[in-house]
């Protein structure tokens, strides 16, 4: 299939496969005697693989090594596990970093009046926040 349809059995965009043969995520496609690109139904399976990763927050260097360990038939599946659990343990720190945002513009948002007065503790913090002094303009 030409990457038109590899994009589309894949989910995966056409500019996005081109990037990942680019970077050697994946192995640069065959081509046609007229320089297009031609695909298998198992490159389009490892694309499938790349963007459900992807979709679980993985990032391309944990992709280069569950790809190796999905092709790996003797792998252990601990070494899989722990990668999962690595990514688990980021994704938990992550949200536990936004929800300490979200508190914090919370009571900001709740202290601010929203009214006609300029004063206001949301603009405050952030200047406060800020290095050097308030540019104007």
């Amino acid at each position: 299939m030409n990457i038109g349809e590899a994009a589309a059995a894949s989910g995966v965009s056409a500019k996005m496969i081109r990037y990942y043969e680019a970077t050697g995520l994946i192995p640069a496609a065959t081509r046609t005697g007229s320089g297009y690109r031609v695909y298998t139904g198992t490159e389009v399976q490892m694309l499938r693989f790349i963007r459900r990763a992807r979709d679980l927050g993985f990032p391309v260097d944990k992709i280069v090594t569950l790809l190796a360990l999905w092709r790996d038939r003797s792998r252990h599946s601990s070494d899989v596990k722990r990668l999962a659990q690595d990514q688990i343990d980021g994704l938990e720190r992550k949200i536990k970093e936004m929800q300490a945002m979200v508190d914090t513009l919370q009571h900001l948002a709740d202290a601010c009046c929203g009214d006609h007065r300029p004063d206001c503790p949301i603009l405050t913090d952030l200047g406060h926040g800020a290095t050097g002094a308030p540019s104007r303009g």
